[in-house]
């Protein structure tokens, strides 16, 4: 084995170590990998670069400012409170409301976002109520993952498989994920109802008190609510036709994005690009900066080569593999840098005779984004929730999680595994 390769594998596993162990922020240790590869020499600078994909980070800045500005609005608070009042103020019917309106919002907005904007909300309600806030806390990290597999834009490793493979488009991930995750959520909500139902119990009179909340006095800015859904519209319109309009998503994204900014307003230009997530932005730069090391040393075709004479090149075979691989590694690994490691493997053994790949990347992205809901660390929004409640003085536990989490988690794998074999493999 070549002093290259031995480097690039090597820096790559370590800075896996630590992400898994979190011992160091998982951004600082993909920046610090990506800058190893290029200053060991395993990749120049320029190659290093042609690897960032900025497609994807395109168009996660431009959701994120869009959304951002939005937030600003009050709109978010006003769809949860009306939610908990049209539910009755039942503590039951409140989980299923805002378990769907999670799942619906993460496959538009993306799922990080998503739960950053219901947590708050979630827990103004469950204090009102007087019930325990993790029932809810846990649907709406099941919600946000689901929901968003459904989408393009809905959950990052979907997002970089549709920036990686021209053919899928935002209207092929609808018309192919969309229906199984219509199926896992119907069966995953009456679950998580029979699971809690003990916890979520209040009394007459805390029902009433959320009842008197007025949701549109969260409304702030009703001028600026108008331009954030006219443009949210235009640009939902957008993502469905870029294929016609032979446009990359991140171009659709960003002019969102920055015609938001233009009818806002300059104040709101600061505030919106202070908020974006710079944190993951830069770990997907050192990403691919570091999973570039792993296809320039030949690693990357080396394992398309193995996992090719394990499967024969049978697509069932490589569809069902990949399906099981990446969502058992996506329960105990961050889902971003698995499928960053996925995607040139699948494109690999493209080139090596599997004819028909579609269905690989379907079981990638329902692998890798159902996967994610398998433990506390398997997916960045069951992080930030985590995070989100610890300062609430209600901290999620490693093992807390697990418990629910992976065994909801190998029954959304196991529908999976029946849609791809029906609707692909038959």
């Amino acid at each position: 084995m070549e002093h290259q390769t031995i480097l690039a594998i090597g820096i790559f596993l370590i800075v896996y170590g630590f992400i898994i162990s979190e011992k160091i922020h998982r951004t600082i240790v993909a920046m610090i990998g990506g800058i190893l590869m290029v200053i060991l020499g395993v990749v120049d600078q320029e190659t290093a670069l042609h690897h960032i994909d900025f497609n994807t980070i395109g168009l996660l800045i431009g959701m994120m400012i869009m959304v951002n500005i939005t937030a600003e609005t009050g709109l978010f608070k006003y769809i949860a409170i009306w939610a908990a009042k049209k539910a009755k103020g039942h503590p039951i019917r409140i989980l299923i409301s805002l378990t769907l309106i999670t799942a619906l919002a993460s496959a538009f907005l993306d799922n990080v976002t998503t739960v950053l904007l219901m947590v708050p909300v979630t827990f103004s309600i469950t204090s009102q109520l007087r019930v325990n806030p993790f029932p809810y806390l846990f649907a709406q990290i099941l919600a946000s993952n689901i929901g968003g597999t459904a989408t393009m834009i809905g959950d990052p490793p979907n997002i970089m498989i549709g920036s990686a493979v021209k053919e899928l488009t935002f209207m092929a991930f609808i018309e192919n994920l969309a229906p199984v995750i219509i199926i896992i959520m119907m069966v995953m909500i009456p679950i998580l109802v029979l699971i809690f139902r003990k916890q979520l119990k209040t009394k007459p009179e805390l029902m009433h008190s959320l009842m008197d909340m007025d949701e549109k006095a969260v409304i702030t800015n009703r001028t600026l609510l108008i331009k954030c859904l006219s443009v949210l519209g235009l640009t939902m319109i957008g993502f469905f036709i870029h294929q016609m309009l032979h446009l990359e998503s991140a171009t659709i994204a960003l002019t969102g994005a920055f015609l938001l900014l233009l009818l806002s307003g300059e104040h709101f230009l600061e505030k919106a690009l202070a908020k974006i997530e710079w944190t993951t932005i830069f770990f997907f730069v050192g990403l691919f900066v570091l999973v570039s090391g792993l296809i320039e040393t030949g690693v990357i075709t080396a394992l398309a080569k193995q996992a090719m004479a394990l499967t024969g090149g049978n697509v069932a075979s490589t569809s069902m593999l990949i399906l099981w691989l990446s969502a058992i590694a996506s329960a105990f690994v961050d889902n971003i840098p698995f499928v960053a490691t996925m995607i040139p493997l699948i494109q690999d053994m493209g080139s090596m005779g599997v004819s028909n790949l579609e269905p690989v990347w379907w079981s990638l992205a329902l692998g890798a984004c159902l996967g994610g809901n398998g433990s506390l660390v398997g997916a960045s929004a069951n992080l930030i929730v985590a995070g989100l409640s610890a300062k609430e003085g209600q901290p999620i536990t490693f093992v807390q999680f697990l418990k629910y989490g992976f065994p909801l988690m190998i029954l959304s794998i196991i529908i999976s595994t029946i849609y791809i074999y029906l609707r692909y493999l038959m």
